[in-house]
C-alpha cells in the first residue's frame, strides 16, 4: 500500500516538474547569448551604407587618473588609424597633457613640444569620410579645417553628431572600451572652453605645464596592444 502511493506521489511530482519545465521564463542559458553590440554605430541615415568595423587594434593609456583602452578601427578612417598608430609606436603621446577639458563636450590631447616631436604639429594628412556617430568614448582627430588633421585627438563625453556635420566633417575612428570613468575623471584646467594655451604648450610645454598652479591630468604611456 505504501509501495503503491509512493509510485503514485513520485508519478504526480514528476509531471508538474514537466509542466512547469515547459513553462517557467526561459534563461539566458537557455539560448545563445544576444549579440553585443559594434563599438562604433553608423551615423544616422548611414546604416546601409557604412562599412564593416572588422577587427579592431587596441591601444592602452597609463595616466595619472587611471588606465583606459581604445579599440580602433582602420576601415572606420583608414588615414586616422593609420597616423594615430604610427604616433603611439614612436612615443608621441607619452609624458604629455590632456590640455582640453570641457565638462558635457569632450575631452583633447595630442600636444608634444619636445624636439623629436614638434614637427609633428605641422604634419597635416587628409580627412576621412564621416561615417560613425560621434557616442560618448568615440575618438576623433581635432583639426582646424578641411585635411589638417595631425596630432590632436578627442574623446567624446556625449553624443555629439553634429561634428559629422560637412562644416565641420570630423571622422571617429574609434572608441573608449575600458576605463570610461577614468577619462571622465580629467583634471579641467585653463580656460573653460579651449583649455591650455596650445601656443605655449607647443613652444615650450614644460615650462609652461611647470608654471600651473592647478595640473592637467598627464597621458604617462600609451602603447599598442598584441592581439
Amino acid at each position: 500500500m505504501n509501495f503503491c502511493r509512493t509510485l503514485l506521489l513520485l508519478s504526480g511530482l514528476l509531471a508538474l516538474l514537466a509542466l512547469t519545465g515547459c513553462n517557467r521564463t526561459p534563461q539566458p542559458s537557455d539560448s545563445e547569448a544576444a549579440p553585443t553590440p559594434a563599438p562604433l554605430q553608423p551615423l544616422p541615415g548611414l546604416e546601409g551604407s557604412a562599412p564593416d568595423l572588422g577587427e579592431p587594434q587596441r591601444v592602452s593609456f597609463e595616466t595619472d587618473a587611471g588606465d583606459f583602452t581604445l579599440a580602433l578601427y582602420t576601415n572606420a578612417a583608414p588615414n586616422a588609424t593609420e597616423r594615430f598608430l604610427h604616433l603611439v609606436e614612436i612615443g608621441f603621446y607619452d609624458n604629455t597633457p590632456v590640455s582640453r577639458v570641457v565638462t558635457g563636450f569632450v575631452a583633447q590631447f595630442g600636444i608634444n613640444w619636445r624636439e623629436e616631436y614638434r614637427d609633428w604639429g605641422e604634419n597635416n594628412f587628409d580627412d576621412d569620410p564621416s561615417l560613425f556617430a560621434f557616442e560618448p568614448g568615440t575618438i576623433a582627430f581635432a583639426k582646424a579645417g578641411p585635411d589638417t588633421n595631425s596630432t590632436q585627438v578627442f574623446i567624446n563625453y556625449i553624443n555629439n553628431n553634429r561634428l559629422a556635420d560637412p562644416q565641420f566633417n570630423f571622422s571617429v575612428f574609434g572608441k573608449v572600451i575600458e576605463g570610461m570613468d577614468v577619462v571622465e575623471s580629467f583634471r579641467a584646467v585653463g580656460d573653460p572652453n579651449g583649455g591650455l594655451d596650445q601656443a605655449r604648450l607647443w613652444e615650450d610645454g614644460g615650462s609652461y605645464l611647470e608654471s600651473l598652479q592647478n595640473k592637467p591630468t598627464m597621458i604617462i604611456r600609451a602603447q599598442r596592444l598584441e592581439e
